[in-house]
């Protein structure tokens, strides 16, 4: 099942000739902020909203990611940004130099300069290589897997400026397959049209990654998100050390990230549990890799109902680890999310043994720290269970936060020891 890139040209000729006329500042359309709207970016934000410009008839006629100098109501200039006058977040900073020319070379730089700094923190290339506006590039995302690259832009202006982003990478890195997983639902609040296409390369099937030891396959073109995710390796590895002779549960196990990894660090017997029919294969597929098929089972099944099911019939779980999907994709979805975590805490906390440890994460960026915090507190008192934080974290340090935009930290988990 292992996917292998077969190295062929890329698609539209876009490293032949990217289309896209070069930037020249003096020629750049500007954008003018409300007065008073500056000081926040200013202050390092990187985000301008549509109630903080000034949105005239020559700024709403702007085409979609049109790269502008973002100006102050007095006139002086606070940057180049790429700007979306029907979005909400009208526009994003990509320099605070006005003059900058956003072309080849500004992305060589910033995506060469993601490049070193992941090399000094993982000593093989699997790894999330660009992280959006903490690497400087807002709106992108790419996650490498040794020769090949899964890319997504999130930004109409990133969208624009795709070809450009697609040749620095391969001049960076010469990948023998390009993979855009252009299918977020974020695109819809741009404007922007989903889409999974090779920008180069051709892929057969699953490719490997190595993680903490451990080999999986990951599907780049149908997978969640860009295939794999590489947030949770901190995490997968701690918690695999929990797992010595442990009988482990794990309620999302998608392509079975914690779930191998335990199984391959001593854990008496694992079952995973997941809805997709396909990431299961995967999950199976690396525990053969692995050779720890048996000691793994996994089956198809909603992780509330299998976990209520568990319950009633009395099976227990010295670790229990919950991963699931964001439950909040907008702000007006944060009620009911955390009414699930905490409906999830309960249940995870159900099947738990006797001093068992129980592991649980939110990706929902909208859910806030404190909040996820309560709903697990919550959960607990409903199941009548007691427990220690032993641990708290966030993603992996090839997703860096960005120091003025704390809501980049979407990712929360808590290590419980239970009574």
């Amino acid at each position: 099942m292992t996917m292998t890139p077969n190295d062929t040209s890329i698609g539209c000729g876009a490293l032949a000739d990217s289309g896209i006329a070069e930037d020249e500042p003096a020629r750049r359309a500007s954008v003018t902020l409300l007065p008073g709207r500056h000081r926040r970016v200013e202050g390092g934000h990187p985000w301008i909203y549509s109630n903080e410009v000034r949105m005239d008839a020559d700024a709403k006629a702007l085409p979609r990611g049109a790269l502008v100098t973002l100006r102050r109501a007095g006139g002086g200039a606070l940057g180049v940004g790429m700007f979306n006058p029907h979005n909400l977040l009208a526009a994003r900073l990509l320099d605070r130099d006005s003059c900058r020319a956003i072309g080849r070379r500004f992305f060589a730089r910033r995506i060469e300069r993601a490049l070193r700094l992941r090399e000094r923190l993982f000593t093989a290339p699997y790894y999330r290589l660009v992280h959006a506006e903490a690497d400087g590039l807002p709106g992108l995302v790419v996650d490498r897997f040794a020769g090949v690259l899964a890319v997504q832009t999130n930004a109409a202006g990133m969208a624009r400026l795709e070809p450009l982003i697609i040749e620095a990478l391969d001049a960076l890195l010469t990948p023998a397959a390009i993979v855009l997983r252009n299918d977020s639902p974020a695109r819809a609040l741009e404007g922007l049209p989903r889409e999974t296409r090779m920008a180069k390369g051709t892929l057969a099937g699953p490719v490997l990654v190595h993680e903490n030891g451990v080999v999986f396959g990951a599907d780049l073109l149908g997978g969640q998100k860009t295939g794999w995710f590489f947030d949770q390796r901190d995490n997968r590895r701690f918690v695999a050390g929990l797992a010595r002779e442990a009988r482990i549960l794990d309620l999302y196990c998608f392509t079975g990230g914690f779930a191998v990894q335990a199984a391959c660090a001593g854990a008496a017997a694992v079952l995973g549990i997941d809805s997709s029919e396909a990431a299961l294969d995967l999950a199976v597929d690396a525990a053969a890799r692995n050779e720890v098929g048996d000691i793994c089972a996994f089956r198809r099944g909603d992780a509330f109902g299998e976990a209520t099911r568990l319950a009633a019939a009395g099976e227990r779980f010295e670790v229990v680890i919950a991963d699931p999907p964001a439950f909040a994709k907008s702000r007006k979805e944060v009620p009911a999310a955390l009414r699930g975590y905490r409906k999830l805490t309960r249940l995870a906390a159900s099947v738990a043994a006797n001093r068992g440890m129980l592991f649980l994460a939110c990706c929902s960026h909208n859910v806030g720290e404190a909040d996820f915090a309560e709903a697990v507190r919550r959960g607990l008192a409903d199941a009548c269970r007691n427990g220690s934080i032993l641990r708290t974290a966030g993603a992996g340090a090839d997703h860096p936060v960005h120091s003025a935009v704390l809501e980049t930290a979407y990712l929360k988990t808590m290590t419980l020891a239970l009574d």
